[in-house]
């Protein structure tokens, strides 16, 4: 029987004790395999008992200094703690010795980006949206942090993307709100999308705020 992938299953399903019987057995089969003690770093994250999930990630580490997956799950361990700078780093482990997929390259952009390190955020973000087109969390953090670093026309674009996509997304019509909202010329699309963004979520006070503001800009202008 193949421990890991017995307690990857139950741990998908939130079978969290069938998961931490599989992995423990994986480790008792194998103590020198960091995969066995990586999975139940995860089954401990999952649930929420944070100093055990990083004591088994620290162990993983040590078994193999170039366990890409412990490097991550550490990372996301202290990104969750608002451990922003060590999370970083260690997200910049995972990219080094090879984890594959999006996540990586976005929670780096995230990290930094937390840690108002915009411009170190970018690249990363950017990456993150080539490798994950679809992914529309990762494309509208794009767009968000592109309107941060005023590259407007380029975060036009991906907060049209995602709306394109995703017509209810109200994050992304409350930021192109915001975009429109700087300049005069567009006040009504600015209108539109800010009224949307509150609409579809009743308790964004800002996108009502600044709604407000652009109407009594109106009104004075008249």
């Amino acid at each position: 029987m193949n421990y890991n992938e017995e307690g990857i299953k139950a741990l998908q399903e939130e079978r969290y004790e069938d998961a931490v019987k599989a992995f423990t057995e994986a480790i008792e089969q194998n103590p020198d395999d960091p995969v066995g003690y990586i999975n139940f770093g995860n089954v401990l994250a999952a649930m929420n008992e944070i100093e055990r999930a990083e004591r088994f990630f620290q162990k993983a580490i040590t078994l193999d200094e170039k366990a890409a997956t412990a490097y991550y799950g550490l990372a996301n361990l202290y990104y969750n703690s608002e451990r922003f700078v060590e999370a970083a780093k260690l997200y910049q482990k995972s990219i080094e010795y090879g984890i594959e997929g999006a996540d990586a390259y976005y929670m780096l952009g995230k990290a930094l980006e937390k840690e108002n390190k915009v411009k170190l955020a970018l690249p990363y973000m950017q990456r993150a949206a080539e490798l994950a087109p679809d992914d529309m969390q990762i494309r509208l953090s794009y767009g968000i942090l592109l309107c941060k670093l005023e590259m407007f026309d380029l975060a036009k674009k991906e907060l049209e993307y995602v709306l394109h996509n995703d017509e209810q997304n109200a994050d992304a019509h409350y930021n192109l709100g915001v975009l429109y909202a700087l300049s005069t010329e567009v006040a009504k699309e600015a209108l539109y999308h800010l009224e949307q963004a509150f609409t579809i979520q009743p308790e964004h006070e800002q996108a009502k705020y600044i709604y407000d503001m652009v109407m009594e800009r109106l009104k004075n202008k008249n």
